[in-house]
């Protein structure tokens, strides 16, 4: 009896000792913090360690949740609980500059009508009309305010790059300043044969919204050494000192994005029905700085695809399939990267081929074509009048090739000067190129109308899109680029995974096995019923008809069997799922505190005999 007292006891003192080491954690470790995920999802990057290290006046973070209408939704609050906890892990390493508030926007309140005037997105969550709310607001001294308009849950790995995206524009006091350097007329200018105003490109107005866009002309023998990036767009008559000057802005940390093509149909000044010129009057490249690095746009080549082409109107009025105009859907566009993760489609034109051989540094591909793409003479499309005329020569082949890459990571000084007698020493750089400029003009992406005096632009692809990502990436900040996507923290049961795939091979097989036999019922009751009646007379025999009822009989016995194997499947995958979460959950937690409990009983209860 007295042992049974005591294994009780040592149970109530291992409870006991659970909850004071709860409440002792509580009160006094709240703000320790121990990452034991496997890819440290809890912890902040180096990159978005520095950018909190440099704000310098205080940002105020609200952050928006409806508490009361995801009650029901356990994952959705799990990931709240999530963002919650990364938002905290930044106030702490803030030093007070980052001040956090948890706001529940409930219905018909004040918090709900902030929400919808910062541009939070609502989500409708039943037919009552009860919409629900999760998104990020900053904003900082000036006054300025960034919004993060919903979390979404399936872009859980770029959740980090997003808050210390939001965080750094609010860091900053000015907008990135640009230098554009462009081949084409991009910007709204004045003719100066007809004094008549000229718009530009949708893409770049859109640009000049959100940075400082300053031109560089092309026999320009300096570049400021305050802008944030260069953008470079049909670099295509640049002097040797200006290539001079970009090494150096490359070798200084300087970001580069760089849109290039093999032949552009929007450089009209360089070919005319009276003076025609060869298709290298319109083509533009990089290869003078990216070729030494194993990366080159392929010359004369355009990229046609049998499986993306679009149709255009042809010369009989009919539409046609062009092979060089090509929309790239969500299977051409990587997920994985912050640049196209949010896009859908993008539409090019005549679009080279960027050829990657043995890179020095790291090439991650954003936009690539089908596997049915190949490459094309340019001089096929120079003078073109029939586009169906296209694909009497064209061989697609069996590969997806790049369009756009981004080239990340460090380059000795040599190889980016261009100098072998310079200095080895590493530097990181950071530059995207694309094969192709007709893809930021607004005849591939946008429709833009003139109305009561305003222009109202309806977009209809990502190419704008693509734009603004790739230059906020890279206008951001080396430590902004360095933030890659990180692990997801909702994870798969990988057991009941492989659990899953053996109970499906095991009762799949029973499957197969009955639907052969169904087969074979269903063509003996075929060949029965075919005989049944000739010419309006009954031709089957007595034992005919026996075997008729049989094989009916026989094929809803077969279909009833495979049911039940169905069900047995998804319960077993039930049962297996709620036996292994009882056991993560419940069991283990349990038992590791009676351990550690039954192990400070032992220890005091040795301790307790008299000597």
């Amino acid at each position: 009896m007295n042992s049974l007292f005591k294994r009780a006891g040592v149970i109530v003192l291992a409870l006991v000792t659970f909850s004071v080491v709860i409440l002792f954690s509580n009160s006094f470790l709240k703000g320790a913090r121990i990452d034991l995920t496997e890819h440290q999802l809890f912890t902040l990057t180096q990159g978005s360690r520095n950018i909190v290290a440099g704000i310098e006046e205080p940002i105020h973070l609200y952050l928006y949740f409806s508490e009361s209408t995801t009650r029901d939704l356990t994952q959705l609050r799990t990931y709240a609980d999530r963002v919650a906890a990364l938002l905290e892990e930044y106030v702490s390493l803030s030093q007070g500059k980052l001040i956090l508030n948890r706001i529940d926007p409930e219905p018909f309140s004040a918090a709900e009508d902030d929400a919808d005037r910062y541009g939070l997105q609502s989500i409708p969550v039943n037919g009552a009309g009860d919409t629900l709310y999760f998104g990020l607001v900053g904003s900082n001294a000036l006054d300025d305010v960034e919004v993060i308009a919903f979390f979404q849950p399936d872009k859980e790995v770029f959740l980090e790059y997003d808050i210390s995206q939001l965080i750094y524009r609010l860091s900053q006091p000015s907008k990135p300043r640009i230098g554009l350097l462009a081949g084409l007329s991009v910007r709204d200018r004045v003719n100066p044969q007809t004094f008549s105003s000229e718009p530009g490109w949708r893409s770049i107005a859109e640009l000049e919204q959100n940075f400082e866009v300053v031109e560089i002309a092309a026999d320009a023998e300096t570049i400021d050494e305050n802008l944030t990036m260069l953008l470079l767009i049909h670099p295509k008559a640049i002097s040797s000192a200006l290539q001079g000057q970009i090494r150096q802005f490359l070798a200084r940390g300087g970001a580069i994005l760089a849109f290039v093509d093999p032949l552009s149909e929007m450089d009209v000044t360089q070919s005319s029905p009276m003076m025609p010129t060869l298709p290298g009057g319109q083509n533009s490249d990089l290869n003078w700085l990216t070729e030494p690095w194993g990366i080159s746009i392929r010359p004369g080549q355009i990229l046609g695809d049998a499986q993306l082409a679009l149709s255009v109107t042809g010369s009989g009025g009919a539409p046609v399939r062009h092979l060089g105009i090509i929309g790239l859907g969500p299977d051409q566009l990587n997920s994985d990267e912050v640049v196209t993760s949010q896009l859908e489609s993008i539409n090019v034109s005549t679009v080279g081929i960027i050829d990657i051989e043995e890179p020095k540094v790291e090439v991650t591909r954003l936009l690539t074509s089908s596997v049915f793409a190949a490459g094309m003479d340019a001089g096929q499309f120079q003078f073109l009048q029939d586009p169906e005329s296209l694909q009497k020569t064209f061989k697609p082949g069996d590969v997806a090739l790049p369009i756009a890459v981004s080239l990340q990571g460090p380059l000795p000084l040599s190889d980016i000067l261009g100098d072998p007698s310079a200095s080895s020493e590493a530097r990181r750089i950071s530059l995207t190129l694309v094969s192709d400029t007709d893809v930021l003009s607004d005849r591939l992406w946008v429709q833009v109308q003139n109305f009561f005096g305003q222009s109202i632009a309806t977009a209809w692809a990502d190419n704008g899109s693509f734009l603004i990502n790739a230059v906020d990436f890279q206008a951001g900040s080396a430590d902004l680029i360095s933030i890659r996507s990180r692990g997801q923290y909702t994870r798969p049961f990988e057991v009941v995974q492989t659990l899953r795939r053996d109970a499906e091979a095991r009762y799949l097989e029973s499957a197969d096995q009955l639907q052969l036999e169904l087969a074979e019922t269903e063509q003996r009751l075929s060949e029965l019923e075919s005989q049944k009646v000739a010419d309006g007379l009954l031709t089957l025999s007595a034992d005919q008809e026996a075997a008729l009822l049989e094989f009916q009989d026989r094929k809803l016995t077969i279909r009833k069997q495979l049911r039940e194997v169905r069900h047995q499947l998804d319960q077993d995958i039930e049962d297996l799922g709620a036996t292994l979460k009882l056991l993560n959950i419940a069991v283990l937690p349990l038992l590791i505190t009676l351990l550690l409990g039954l192990m400070v009983g032992l220890r005091r209860l040795r301790g307790a005999r008299p000597s």
